[in-house]
């Protein structure tokens, strides 16, 4: 059996792809926006629970834009990446793209910042790495 190998022991992104199907939509065929925040939610949590190795939870949501409607049918990717970090708290940008499976056509059609915290295993705010210092190339 292969046995994968992290190439990034702390990645700083993570993408999740989802098909809109008729139980994720509103009365006009557009996508609830309680589905994309809980879309949102999870990849921020994917990609904080990776970078920290540790327990996380969602300590705010704040400005989500939804800028354009998501259609029953198209597929959505969630793009997630850490963009700061605080003692426990990691400051997570999530961008929601929708794709036309039939044209390739993409757009960027939501976003939103939500804050992670990481806990021990008693539930205690805990040390978050620092974010790794980017090399000049």
């Amino acid at each position: 059996m292969a046995e994968f190998q992290t190439q990034d022991p702390r990645p700083t992104e993570a993408r999740l792809l989802e098909m809109v199907f008729p139980d994720h939509t509103n009365h006009l065929g557009t996508l609830f926006g309680g589905q994309a925040l809980a879309w949102m939610d999870m990849a921020a949590f994917i990609v904080a629970s990776r970078y920290a190795r540790s327990t996380v939870v969602t300590a705010r949501s704040e400005q989500v834009d939804f800028n354009q409607p998501i259609r029953k049918g198209d597929l959505v990717e969630v793009i997630a990446r850490i963009v700061k970090v605080g003692r426990s708290s990691m400051h997570v940008d999530v961008d929601v793209v929708n794709e036309d499976l039939l044209s390739g056509q993409r757009k960027l059609c939501t976003q939103g910042h939500f804050v992670m915290v990481a806990l021990d295993e008693l539930g205690r705010p805990v040390q978050a790495p620092p974010l790794p210092v980017a090399t000049a190339a």
